[in-house]
């Protein structure tokens, strides 16, 4: 996990070299945070400059970036953000002669040296990248889902890239965009979609319609055992975060079994106000699961402290993204004093109709299953952009295993008749049965509840944040955008003063234009 940053002048005449190595360099200073334990920056002839901050993962030794050659002309240079799963099938595919270190990331820049960018479709994982040659040649591209995050900005022929929207200069801030997921750029050919965010595998809904439900139970669990498997694929300790919801709480499971497979023992993470809900079901699922387990208390004071903080890092003023950041931020913090990477239980929701919305909106099940696929595609802009920004800022790596390209393919080639709410009304009753016996009863059945409730947070904020206010007002504090709450104002007016020439609808899911 790491920070990334770019600068490509589309003629090089338009380059000054001094120039663009010190833009550059503030630009990476700007995500430092990223990758606290090095980083280092290349000019690629005078048509790029590449820059990268290192949280070190994987090849601690070897793995520094830029990889490959700044100077040999038609040869590629490459920085790289995220984790590539898939890498060791890639390495195995291509032979060693085509690798000079154990980097994952270098499963990218030996797809692009032998196949061109139309090859990075087949990298599985959570990534953003760019890389450059000394001739003029240029690619930028980024995971299917967007799980990590990139933004550039094209402005008097020179395109920039980074991490994050604090990155660029404050000149060039009106001209950034989200760059789309799924989605790679090069000079000649422009934007190219590569994947779906969605994708269903040969087996397609109709296939499971004559099968007893176990056997889709026994698929689902399969999958996911497998997708945590990979996902603690690390040369350093991997912790979860736990909740003590359903999605977090398999995830522990699965990941407290690998390594007592292992001969270690897990570390889970929870937080929430004195007594919330969360943080006395995480301490029961922690004992059951025997981890070691650490917790982080917050008050409303501590919480409010906070809140210029965890705007500026979420980079987005969304009420119901701080709520859920904040409780993040202080578990953020307590886990990177222990590991360097943690699994969480985002996507579950998305995939398997967590939401009450998805049944009390979308009655019919082709509707729900035609939402969860909206939902699923505009993620890297909620729940994904909360989850990066809020433990990287905290140099910490958050993994993501229900939103491995594998669990989505299974998940929605399932009939959406098999996400519906049980007679009860409890929702996600196909993943808990899948599950059975891994988790304590009453733990396994637990009714969901938003993290920014169930940890405390939405009722320590709220009455603080959310005094009165007519729709005059909020339409005269942010013409641009739609406030829908005083304590959204409150957030926004924080997004203004980190951000002030960002445009939120270039940036920001929920406002962008169609």
């Amino acid at each position: 996990m790491c920070g990334i940053a770019a600068i490509y002048h589309q003629s090089p005449k338009d380059s000054d070299p001094l120039h663009t190595s010190a833009a550059g360099r503030s630009m990476l200073g700007g995500i430092r945070h990223r990758g606290p334990d090095d980083s280092d920056h290349w000019s690629i002839g005078r048509f790029a400059w590449l820059g990268h901050t290192r949280l070190s993962i994987v090849d601690l030794d070897g793995g520094r970036q830029p990889l490959g050659a700044p100077d040999t002309p038609g040869d590629w240079a490459l920085v790289c953000n995220g984790e590539i799963y898939n890498h060791a099938d890639i390495r195995a595919e291509l032979g060693e002669a085509s690798f000079a270190t154990s980097s994952d990331s270098e499963s990218a820049l030996a797809l692009l040296k032998l196949h061109g960018p139309s090859a990075l479709d087949r990298l599985h994982g959570m990534w953003a990248l760019c890389a450059a040659t000394p001739d003029g040649r240029f690619v930028a591209a980024r995971d299917r889902i967007g799980i990590k995050p990139l933004y550039w900005a094209r402005q008097d022929g020179t395109v920039w890239f980074a991490s994050e929207l604090r990155a660029f200069p404050r000149e060039v801030q009106p001209a950034v965009e989200a760059f789309p997921p799924g989605c790679s750029w090069t000079p000649e050919t422009g934007v190219v979609r590569f994947a779906e965010p969605v994708t269903r595998p040969a087996e397609s809904v109709e296939s499971w319609q004559d099968l007893i439900p176990e056997i889709a139970e026994k698929a689902t669990y399969e999958v996911l055992v497998d997708s945590v498997r990979r996902h603690l694929m690390a040369d350093v300790e991997v912790g979860v975060f736990l909740s003590g919801g359903l999605d977090s709480s398999v995830v522990a499971a699965i990941a407290a079994r690998e390594y007592a497979k292992a001969g270690k023992r897990l570390k889970t993470f929870a937080v929430g106000t004195d007594d919330s809900p969360d943080l006395l079901a995480a301490r029961e699922a922690a004992a059951f699961l025997g981890t070691e387990h650490h917790e982080a208390v917050f008050d409303a004071e501590q919480a409010t402290a906070v809140l210029d903080k965890v705007v500026a890092s979420v980079e987005s003023f969304d009420a119901s993204l701080i709520r859920s950041a904040v409780p993040n931020w202080f578990l953020s913090e307590l886990a990177s004093r222990h590991v360097k990477a943690v699994l969480t239980g985002e996507g579950a929701d998305e995939l398997f109709a967590g939401y009450d919305y998805y049944h009390s909106a979308h009655a019919d099940p082709a509707e729900m299953d035609a939402e969860l696929a909206r939902t699923i595609g505009e993620l890297h802009g909620l729940n994904l952009q909360r989850c990066d920004r809020v433990t990287m800022a905290h140099g910490l790596e958050a993994r993501v295993p229900f939103l491995d390209a594998q669990v989505i393919a299974h998940a929605m080639s399932l009939p959406p008749e098999l996400k519906g709410l049980e007679p009860d009304g409890m929702e996600k009753g196909h993943l808990r049965r899948a599950f059975t016996g891994w988790l304590p009863e009453h733990l396994l059945w637990r009714r969901k509840e938003q993290f920014g409730t169930g940890s405390g947070a939405q009722a320590v904020l709220t009455p603080r944040l959310d005094e009165p206010v007519s729709e005059a007002e909020l339409s005269a504090e942010a013409p641009e955008v739609e406030l829908r709450t005083a304590e959204e104002l409150a957030y926004y007016r924080a997004f203004r003063r980190a951000l002030p020439d960002v445009r939120p609808d270039a940036v920001l899911t929920r406002f962008a234009t169609a």
